[in-house]
């Protein structure tokens, strides 16, 4: 068997997390692919980085044409994240014939597709595993080993940030501004943690899972998305008493009518939820199929080590195929091309399930009836309520659980009852998701 001759783009942790791996790991992996990874330029953006033991200073260069344009290279590793340069340098990569392994869920999210279809076209390789979960091998079981089935729903705890930040809010007590500062000064989270916290991330892998899963071509946008930033430790501990605990989830489900529900939002799920016990910087996927039923697949979702390994995996898949001249022998997208295709994705105002509502009410004599009036109007039925709160002039929490209700008529009815003069200020709204 012939080795595997690799150029990589970036060398940031995640790179040097490669390199060391495949230094430690030489022999395990020579083995299973039955020939040595070799790897000729590393492209580095810094010429002033101190880049580690594992990373010799005689394969970096500060040009990506030095990887991009020789021919002795077979495999483009990309791992600096963001749409560009990395789209150009993945697209020229494709066009002069060289396989693609990438961590970048964002770029795949943006414009996956043309790079997808212009592998198919070469008849080389564009792998991805980290992209999504980073150690979890989310990818693969959604590609491969759920070929013969059809996927029902993907539930997934996909953004180790905004989980470690609600894990810490329902374990310490805490509101969401103390534990967003813990989580950055842990290195959890980012200077600048919106994309994080506001759930652009979960959206961006989201749509990567709908597409291995229904071969689903979607734009952003079709997403509905929500950051776990809405959520306090008033919301946190109503949950609890009603045995149940906030996470973030993103959702993919295949409709009856033939479309498919996809949200990104934090959520009350039952404490006895496997999801429920998926705690701090984890991710969780939990994958349901009409034939095998419940899959979960959980571990660590980000940092250099766990993407690496995906990363390398990758590497030995690629090279597998090359050494056999089998590139696109598994279409990238799970799905060939004629059938990935745009989907309609259910508007978010027809979402059907129960909702967790908590409005902050004057305390009012004839209140707990006109917010039950409100809501009945708008067709939506109260299964639980509890007040609590002491008597006064303050203003007391008035925490409701609906009958499935939908979601459109929900909206409309808090848009009634924030008008109101017997509430202090906008009513909270969560969504139950049954799993």
């Amino acid at each position: 068997m012939r080795n595997i001759r690799i150029g990589m783009i970036g060398c940031g942790v995640v790179g040097q997390g490669i390199m060391r791996l495949l230094k430690e790991n030489a022999a395990s992996i020579e083995g299973r692919l039955g020939g040595k990874i070799e790897v000729k330029r590393i492209v580095a953006r810094s010429r002033d980085k101190d880049r580690g033991p594992f990373v010799p200073t005689s394969l970096v260069t500060y040009d990506a044409n030095e990887v991009l344009t020789d021919p002795n290279i077979d495999v483009v590793v990309e791992v600096i994240g963001g749409v560009e340069p990395a789209y150009s340098y993945l697209k020229r990569a494709l066009e002069a014939g060289k396989s693609v392994v990438t961590a970048n869920k964002a770029l795949l999210a943006a414009r996956g597709h043309e790079l997808f279809e212009l592998a198919e076209s070469r008849g080389v390789d564009l792998y991805f595993e980290a992209a999504v979960a980073g150690g979890v091998p989310v990818i693969r079981v959604l590609r491969e080993a759920f070929a013969s089935d059809r996927i029902t729903a993907v539930r997934g705890i996909i953004n180790g940030t905004s989980n470690y930040i609600l894990s810490r809010m329902q374990e310490a007590g805490i509101d969401f501004a103390p534990a967003l500062k813990e989580a950055q000064q842990k290195g959890y989270a980012e200077a600048d943690p919106t994309l994080d916290v506001g759930g652009g991330d979960a959206a961006h892998k989201l749509s990567i899972l709908a597409m291995l899963a229904y071969g689903a071509k979607l734009d952003l946008a079709q997403i509905p998305t929500s950051g776990i930033d809405q959520v306090n430790a008033t919301d946190i501990a109503f949950a609890q008493r009603f045995g149940f605990v906030i996470k973030p989830l993103a959702v993919a489900r295949a409709l009856d009518n033939g479309a498919l529900d996809l949200r990104v939002h934090p959520a009350l799920i039952s404490k006895k939820s496997v999801l429920a016990s998926v705690n701090g910087a984890l991710n969780a996927v939990y994958i349901e199929g009409a034939a095998v039923g419940p899959c979960l697949l959980s571990g660590l979702g980000a940092g250099a080590m766990p993407t690496a390994v995906s990363v390398v995996s990758d590497i030995v898949d690629v090279g597998r195929n090359l050494q056999r001249d089998s590139g696109g022998r598994v279409p990238q997208r799970a799905f060939h091309g004629d059938s990935v295709k745009a989907l309609r994705v259910q508007d978010i105002a027809d979402h059907r399930c129960r909702f967790y509502l908590r409005f902050s009410a004057l305390d009012r004599s004839g209140v707990l009836g006109k917010l039950a009036s409100a809501l009945g109007d708008h067709n939506v039925s109260i299964e639980q309520m509890v007040q609590e709160g002491q008597h006064g002039s303050q203003p007391v929490s008035v925490v409701l659980l609906t009958h499935p209700a939908r979601e459109g008529d929900v909206r409309a009815a808090l848009s009634k009852i924030d008008s109101m003069d017997i509430v202090a200020e906008p009513a909270q709204a969560l969504r139950i998701e049954d799993t």
